[in-house]
């Protein structure tokens, strides 16, 4: 999904196929503040107008706008994950809260990429196996050794 962004506000970009509209809406606040245009060249300009709108009307209101986020939530997980969260916290020697934090940055801000290596010995009466590396992108080694003698 795209994300449009204006004034420290985000609001969707959709295709109404059935209408042949582009429209969208204002994330993230508890009013219903929507948008459209004939195109998508024309949509973030749409957007703009109805946050300043959106802006406009709350202070004719005398109500303060919202913003997006406070830093806080409440988050529902099953009671083992809550478990080894709060171990994990008390071992690191901080609160919960900067666990959940912790993996939220994890999760949001980094990539990863898995290498599996193995390494495996199998003995038996004949050749033995001392071992076998391999990544994604290699092909397995093994090397051998008989009567203690590696090949």
């Amino acid at each position: 999904m795209n994300v449009l962004k204006y004034k420290g506000y985000e609001g969707t970009a959709e295709i109404d196929m059935e209408r042949q509209v582009c429209r969208g809406k204002v994330l993230f606040v508890k009013d219903l503040v929507t948008y459209e245009a004939k195109s998508p060249s024309r949509l973030q300009e749409e957007f703009e107008k109805a946050v300043d709108d959106y802006l406009e009307t709350c202070a004719n209101l005398g109500r303060k706008p919202e913003r997006q986020f406070r830093g806080q939530f409440n988050v529902r997980v099953s009671p083992e994950v809550h478990r080894a969260a709060a171990l994990r916290a008390v071992t690191d020697r901080v609160s919960l809260n900067e666990i959940v934090a912790r993996s939220l940055d994890l999760l949001l801000n980094s990539t990863a990429e898995v290498n599996h290596h193995l390494h495996l010995t199998i003995e038996d009466d004949g050749p033995q196996f001392k071992s076998l590396t391999s990544s994604s992108s290699e092909i397995p080694k093994w090397e051998t050794a008989t009567n203690g003698h590696s090949h």
